[in-house]
């Protein structure tokens, strides 16, 4: 079938049209091609395949129809020029990073990313040259004072992980662009179904796919996406250090593209709504969600999203005062509907414990530099009735009340 023009249809239809596979079966729904390697009609064919000169799949670490369909909807979802799908989010992420810089090499992070980002910074970048500084996330003029000359890469995720901070994506492009630097941005908690950050200058988007481009827990998987120069750094990288995504993720991946722009409209509204209920519970000190106008950059959020995501954290307290760890498991031990688990973008809500589990290998001073407290509560909102999370919640806050 003739392929969409991005620029022609909306992201809804996007999602779902573009980018189809049609063998010569004409099924309606997309194959999956599973399968190593790929054969040719000759000798010649195959060098001229391996070597460059002809177009056509090789081999699946670096071709395969199955991915390269998932890689050009994402593409153009994001409204980029090319995509390049990893086996996980940290695959994509540090693929960037061994991509794109050089020894002596420079990153700008904010401090309010995933934890295992901190680990890929502090461990493995650190041996091979590349330096990193981390800066709070909401404060532009911090990320002024700390870009150098050997700055490459301005990295942030906003809205971010667990505390709903807001980057402003306008402003910090325009810092890396004057420093001849790239600003990259982790958009999965939004995903281009919420957000489009390259429209606001940014030049690549990195996703961990195993979240809400997927959307129920099913599969790893990760892709970045941006200019085709970039990308094919990157996709290089891949061919070499195989840090491929399976064909079967791949269609599982482009099934829940589908449902993406649906999806993260219900689970948004959900969120938004327990939030504002939270605010006004007993035990609970405090509400992270960029929805509530009490946000203190809610605006911001307004501005580059067109909703606020499905991810927010809480603080708590019991009835004594106590701010601590035991206050916050005890909450988390007595729900009964929500899954305790670490992953996010389920359509199954789930509750995690930031300090001991996503940020539990972040060294103690860099976590509460970051403010993930001992008291701090992350939940990821699904489809569920909202009266029912507000019943298992209810179970947390009375566990509180009843210390």
């Amino acid at each position: 079938m003739k392929e969409l023009d991005p620029n022609e249809f909306d992201v809804e239809t996007l999602a779902i049209r573009t980018a189809q596979l049609r063998t010569d079966e004409m099924a309606h729904s997309d194959p999956i091609f599973l399968t190593s390697s790929f054969v040719y009609e000759s000798a010649a064919q195959a060098a001229a395949r391996f070597g460059g000169e002809e177009p056509g799949n090789i081999y699946s670490r670096f071709t395969n129809p199955t991915v390269r369909a998932f890689e050009q909807r994402l593409a153009a979802l994001e409204g980029g020029e090319a995509c390049v799908a990893f086996a996980s989010g940290m695959a994509a992420i540090s693929g960037t990073f061994f991509s794109l810089l050089s020894p002596g090499d420079h990153v700008l992070s904010s401090r309010s990313v995933f934890g295992t980002t901190n680990v890929i910074f502090d461990r493995y970048l650190k041996k091979f040259g590349i330096e990193s500084t981390m800066v709070d996330l909401k404060d532009v003029s911090a990320w002024q004072d700390a870009i150098r000359p050997e700055t490459k890469i301005l990295f942030l995720e906003t809205p971010s992980n667990p505390l709903s901070e807001i980057g402003d994506i306008a402003a910090l492009a325009e810092l890396a662009h004057d420093n001849d630097a790239l600003l990259v941005v982790d958009n999965c908690f939004c995903t281009p179904a919420l957000q489009k950050p390259l429209e606001m200058g940014a030049d690549i988007i990195i996703h961990s796919a195993t979240k809400y481009l997927d959307g129920q827990g099913r599969c790893l998987g990760g892709a970045v996406v941006g200019p085709k120069a970039q990308m094919d750094e990157v996709l290089g990288f891949v061919r070499s250090a195989g840090a491929c995504m399976s064909p079967f993720n791949a269609w599982v991946f482009l099934k829940g593209l589908e449902t993406l722009s649906l999806r993260m409209e219900a689970q948004s509204a959900r969120t938004l709504e327990l939030a504002q209920w939270l605010e006004t519970q007993p035990g609970i000190v405090k509400v992270h969600y960029a929805g509530l106008s009490s946000h203190p950059q809610h605006s911001l959020a307004d501005k580059q999203q067109s909703a606020f995501g499905a991810v927010m954290s809480i603080e708590v307290e019991d009835a004594a005062g106590n701010r601590d760890r035991q206050a916050a498991w005890r909450f988390i031990d007595a729900t009964r509907l929500i899954s305790i688990t670490a992953n996010l973008g389920d359509v199954k809500t789930t509750v995690t414990h930031p300090a001991s589990t996503t940020h539990g290998r972040v060294a103690e001073e860099e976590k509460r530099r970051a403010g993930v407290t001992e008291n701090l509560i992350r939940l990821a909102v699904g489809l569920e009735s909202v009266k029912d999370l507000k019943a298992d919640l209810a179970r947390g806050l009375n566990a509180l009340a009843s210390n």
